[in-house]
Formats: structure tokens, C-alpha cells, sequence
């Protein structure tokens, strides 16, 4: 699978709106997007009309980008979405809420989801027990995620340890002196961002 490994920061201002890509960074005076909020590229104000196409776009590419997916990775799982019997949008919300990744940056145990990606393929986390490295995995209801007990003293996970407190998300559970964490349920919409308008990329991929 291809990736974008340009400036992440390009991408926030591409889509006009900050996506916390850069973990911490992004609440300082650092972030890029605060100091140059205007689009990339020469012409970077741009204020032609964007009509229904363009608005189902961004929002796609969104969605997208702050998960960080790839396009090909990004319609498989919208065609998973779609299969299923909810309503095609939220299930694609909640697909990608489940995902691995996902779940160890929302526990707080990563900064970013790109960092939580790096710890999942270097072997740092364990699901059920077992060592993990697959970063699209799917969790389910029940699932424990956790820092390996080997590599808890690694610098990243002391920090972690000292800083978290919760969560803060509804249905995950954790512990933060153990550093592991617990999907109590699968999410519902209310549970889940709320800065997007899924439906928009429904009808980007119905066209």
C-alpha cells in the first residue's frame, strides 16, 4: 500500500482544518497550521465556489487523512461499511474507530495514530495476551489491548504512565498504572467525532 510521507502539516491546511497529526505539536504554538492556515501551493487563497462534488471530496479525503488510510485501504473498508446492516455511515465511522490504531491512540498510550502505528508494527503491543502487529486489526467488545510487560519501561511508555489518567472516551476502559485498556462496547454515533458528516462521503462513493 502506498503512503503520503509529505509534510503532514500540508494536509491540515489542505483541508482548512487542524487533524492532530503530529500528536502533541499540534496544541502548541508550533503547529504549522496556526501560524500558515491558508492552503498549500502559490495561489494558497483561493475563494472559488466549491459545489456538492468538492464538498464530498474534502470530506472523504478527511475522514481519510486523520485515520490515516490509504484510498485503495480507505473503499475497501467502505465497501465493508456498505455490506453491513446499519446505516453505511456510521458503520464506516465505527469500523475505523475499531481499528487497532485507533484504539492505542484513543487510549492515550500513543500521541498520534501514526505513533500508535509504529508501536504496533515494531511489536510494542499485545491484544489478549498475544503480541499484535497488525495495525488494521478490528477489535471487538471484550478485547484488552496492553503495553507489552517487556517493553513498559521503554522512555515513551514511562512518560505515558505519568500522564494518563483516563481515556476519556466512553467505551474504552483504562488502567492506566498497567497500561492497558479494554473496549467495553462497540461505539455508538454519539460516542464517536463528531466533526464529520459521514454522509457526505456516502454520497462520494454512491455517485
Amino acid at each position: 500500500m502506498s503512503r503520503d510521507t509529505g509534510p503532514v502539516c500540508r494536509q491540515c491546511r489542505r483541508e482548512g482544518t487542524k487533524l492532530f497529526l503530529k500528536g502533541a505539536r499540534c496544541y502548541t504554538k508550533k503547529c504549522s497550521f496556526e501560524r500558515r492556515p491558508t492552503p498549500p501551493g502559490m495561489h494558497a487563497v483561493r475563494r472559488r465556489k466549491v459545489g456538492d462534488y468538492g464538498l464530498q471530496l474534502r470530506e472523504k479525503q478527511k475522514m481519510r487523512r486523520v485515520y490515516r488510510l490509504g484510498e485503495a485501504q480507505f473503499r475497501r473498508l467502505f465497501e465493508e461499511a456498505e455490506r453491513g446492516t446499519d446505516v453505511t455511515g456510521e458503520h464506516l465511522l465505527r469500523l475505523l474507530e475499531l481499528r487497532l490504531d485507533n484504539v492505542v491512540y484513543r487510549l492515550g498510550l500513543a500521541s498520534s495514530r501514526d505513533q500508535a502505528r509504529q508501536f504496533i508494527t515494531h511489536g510494542h503491543i499485545a491484544v489478549n495476551g498475544s503480541v499484535l502487529n497488525i495495525p488494521s486489526y478490528s477489535l471487538k467488545p471484550g478485547d484488552a489491548v496492553a503495553i507489552r510487560a517487556e517493553h513498559a519501561e521503554l522512555t515513551p511508555f514511562k512518560e505515558a504512565r505519568e500522564t494518563l489518567k483516563g481515556a476519556g472516551v466512553e467505551w474504552l476502559r483504562l488502567d492506566a498504572a498497567k497500561l492497558t485498556g479494554e473496549v467495553i462496547a462497540a461505539p455508538r454515533r454519539d460516542q464517536m467525532p463528531g466533526d464529520f458528516n459521514e454522509q457526505l462521503v456516502v454520497e462520494f462513493y454512491s455517485r
